[in-house]
């Protein structure tokens, strides 16, 4: 039984750990995304400005 309760107290323990890493990968995937788009963005109005 007090496996059991230092198992869960380790999980319970490195939860928010695991959680900010996860929410800073999230970030960086998020930012990493917003800058291709930027250069699509970009790549898309010059075809349109050279097609007036």
């Amino acid at each position: 039984m007090d496996l059991l309760y230092s198992i869960f107290g380790l999980l319970i323990f490195l939860l928010p750990l695991i959680l900010i890493i996860l929410v800073i990968r999230w970030i960086f995937i998020i930012k990493e995304k917003s800058e291709e788009q930027v250069k699509q963005n970009k790549e898309i109005i010059a075809l349109l400005k050279g097609k007036k």
